[in-house]
């Protein structure tokens, strides 16, 4: 029997060093249908001399220009061929026989579009890693969190995660995804360029019927937040980002109530900010809602499929998770997900 063919694609920008450090994992895997693809994002460093003196063998693919996580993989993954894609992060260092676990669940069943392994901690090994965890989730006003991350407070894995279940969206720092429903969806949404935008591809693959899941059964190590640095553009994006996922895959009747409650509780972080002093937090909130603002006066999101209610998808919390996190001081995956209101 003939192993689907995998397509491991790692988008590189002024990543040398992270390259030098982790591209021997991944070449070390025992996946035996497997390609290895280094999609350069118009790297201003010295990648593309490392890989050819140092890898000559390995494809690389060279995008004229840096369009962002969203935007470099739509157009790496037009020039690649395989069954299965993998988005993997340059910062990632992999595990043998990583692969194969997630295959298998995938081949297993043909509503699964996206999976992801379990993320550790690459430098605080035992510790759950802050960019996806043991699988994401999101609470129904749109809040992102994940099993095993929620905010800022990552947890200790013990074992307490390791059974492979739904999730609401797969981490893009290792992300397995049948590229027959990538293209059918139509990728990532390039608008976003960085943030957030897994969340919205896997969100629209639950709209069209498909399911995401959690592998634990696959371990990797992020080094994470390797490629934009924290500040106002991280913040701008993150914001404007989730907001425009709410506006494009909310039924309406979601749409019209959550939107405005959503923008005025940024609002208040936005304030909150200012209050403490951090006045780049303030602007890049202001200027993440006059853009959403913007797009939706004129008619700049695209709207997806979303007539299904929230709930009905997988991976949804009833309740807010910034209300139990702040509020309630509840800081694990579990205590929150066991609480059925706010």
């Amino acid at each position: 029997m003939t192993l689907p063919s995998v397509a491991v694609v790692i988008l590189n920008y002024n990543g040398r060093q992270h390259l030098e450090n982790f591209l021997p994992s991944v070449l070390a895997s025992t996946y035996g249908n497997l390609r290895v693809v280094v999609a350069d994002n118009a790297s201003t460093d010295d990648s593309l001399v490392f890989l050819r003196e140092a890898y000559p063998s390995v494809e690389v693919l060279t995008h004229p220009r840096n369009e962002g996580f969203a935007g470099g993989y739509n157009w790496a993954l037009k020039r690649v061929t395989a069954d299965y894609y993998v988005l993997l992060n340059s910062d990632v260092q992999v595990t043998p026989g990583w692969i194969e676990p997630l295959i298998t669940l995938m081949e297993a069943d043909a509503r699964i579009a996206a999976a992801q392994p379990k993320l550790l901690s690459y430098r605080e090994p035992e510790l759950f890693e802050y960019a996806g965890a043991a699988g994401g989730w999101i609470d129904h006003l749109g809040y992102p969190f994940s099993r095993g991350r929620i905010f800022d407070v990552c947890e200790t894995d013990t074992h307490q995660y390791d059974t492979a279940e739904p999730i609401f969206w797969a981490s893009g720092a290792a992300m397995f995804v049948k590229a027959a429903v990538y293209h059918e969806l139509g990728g990532l949404d390039d608008s976003f360029f960085a943030h957030q935008e897994e969340i919205d591809l896997c969100w629209r693959m639950q709209l069209a019927g498909y399911r995401i899941w959690s592998c634990p059964q696959s371990v990797v190590y992020h080094v994470g937040a390797g490629t934009l640095p924290r500040g106002g553009r991280k913040v701008f994006l993150n914001f404007r980002n989730n907001l425009l996922m709410l506006c494009k895959n909310l039924p309406w009747q979601e749409k019209v109530w959550k939107l405005p409650f959503r923008i005025g509780l940024d609002a208040l972080s936005a304030w909150k900010g200012l209050f403490t002093g951090d006045i780049y937090f303030f602007t890049a909130i202001a200027k993440a809602h006059l853009a959403v603002m913007g797009r939706m006066v004129t008619g700049g999101v695209q709207k997806s499929d979303s007539r299904k209610p929230m709930r009905s998808l997988d991976g949804v919390y009833g309740g807010s998770v910034v209300w139990q996190y702040f509020i309630k001081q509840h800081t694990r995956f579990r205590e929150i997900i066991q609480k059925k209101a706010f």
